[in-house]
């Protein structure tokens, strides 16, 4: 095995990692309600960490399976917060998994980071220079400000974009975690009937819900829809959703936009605050990408609020103005975050927990044909 005796310094660049003082005494792992399908559960990782064991790093689901639920950290004997190792983990495969670097560049840098972000937003800004509607001052009419047809098809050129990180990234993740595993022989058909396993994550994070309280999995859950519902509304039905009329309130296009703003406003805050009093054990520690997306979520709900209300009240340069301004909030949140920051964890959690399954099955198969060959 190959050993890099810069991996620990490399892996503190991503968040706190102080496992020096780990004596594998297991307290977490007996405390860990996802632990009981393995006995190495979290401290395999952190191990692999010190003894700078990079291949087997970085080939590792372990640290996906982990949903910080803060236990870990709380019981450790040794203060060695196993919750938060794990989390920085997560930022470090993210890197890896990223072909283009920028996701390395985004958490070992403010800068980088921050930098980023302004200048997809000065993009975002200066198309609407260039491109915007006439500017009718007598009435709202947003569609003539902001064509929606041009619009759409900014956010479709966005979402090809951002599927083409997302997909590309993931396949790399396959590369490293599944195809250079030569442990266990894999049949190709498991990828196919596994896939409830992808699919059944993704829609409930039901191994969030083992972990935790049912209060913390439900506002996560929601969270979650709320901003799905979003997404779909804004690039998929955009011509729908953006419109000068005004519906009545029992219209579907209300309804549906309120729930996701609602939904978006009130856990953004709860999460926020959370951070700020740091009462919770998972709160203890932050990295910018825990506050960056959520600020910035919340700020693209309340101008989408405000969007809605100076038309509502008939004010026409307010709500181009503020259009303006929320586009140039949502867009980098997008364009930045989801692939490459905190929100690419959305994707690869599923996909950890679609591939470990296929792992299991595959050793429970070699198993039973070592059984029966007996």
């Amino acid at each position: 095995m190959k050993v890099d005796p810069k991996l620990l310094s490399e892996v503190r660049k991503y968040g706190e990692f102080d496992v020096t003082g780990c004596f594998n005494c297991g307290s977490c792992t007996v405390k860990c309600n996802l632990s009981k399908d393995s006995p190495t559960f979290p401290r395999k990782s952190m191990r692999n960490v010190v003894m700078g064991l990079k291949d087997q790093l970085n080939s590792s689901l372990e640290p996906w399976l982990c949903y910080y639920c803060g236990d870990c950290s709380s019981t450790c004997p040794r203060q060695t917060e196993p919750g938060e190792a794990m989390m920085t983990l997560r930022r470090y495969l993210t890197s890896k998994y990223d072909w283009t670097g920028l996701a390395s560049k985004f958490y070992r840098s403010v800068a980088w980071e921050i930098g980023a972000i302004l200048l997809v937003a000065a993009f975002v800004l200066t198309l609407g220079l260039i491109f915007h509607g006439p500017i009718v001052t007598d009435r709202v009419e947003l569609n003539t400000f902001a064509p929606v047809e041009k619009v759409h098809l900014f956010d479709m050129g966005m979402f090809v974009v951002l599927s083409f990180f997302i997909i590309s990234n993931a396949f790399n993740m396959f590369r490293l975690t599944m195809n250079k595993d030569k442990s266990v022989k894999i049949p190709f058909s498991l990828y196919i009937t596994q896939l409830k396993e992808l699919i059944v994550h993704a829609a409930t994070q039901k191994r969030f819900k083992e972990c935790t309280t049912s209060d913390r999995w439900i506002k996560h859950w929601l969270l979650v829809v709320g901003y799905g519902t979003m997404f779909i509304l804004v690039v998929v039905f955009l011509s729908w959703f953006q419109t000068d009329n005004i519906y009545p309130i029992y219209h579907p296009q209300r309804w549906l936009g309120y729930f996701a703003t609602i939904v978006l406003v009130v856990f953004t805050v709860e999460i926020l605050y959370g951070r700020i009093v740091k009462r919770e054990q998972i709160h203890r520690f932050s990295h910018l990408s825990d506050w960056l997306f959520p600020i910035l979520l919340l700020l693209t709900a309340v101008t989408g609020i405000l969007v809605h209300f100076f038309r509502y009240m008939s004010l026409p340069l307010p709500t181009y103005y503020t259009y303006a301004v929320h586009m140039a909030i949502a867009v980098p949140m997008l364009v930045v975050e989801v692939p490459f920051g905190k929100w690419s964890h959305l994707v690869y959690r599923p996909l950890a927990l679609y591939f470990q399954s296929i792992k299991d099955k595959a050793i429970q198969l070699q198993k039973g044909e070592s059984k029966h060959g007996q």
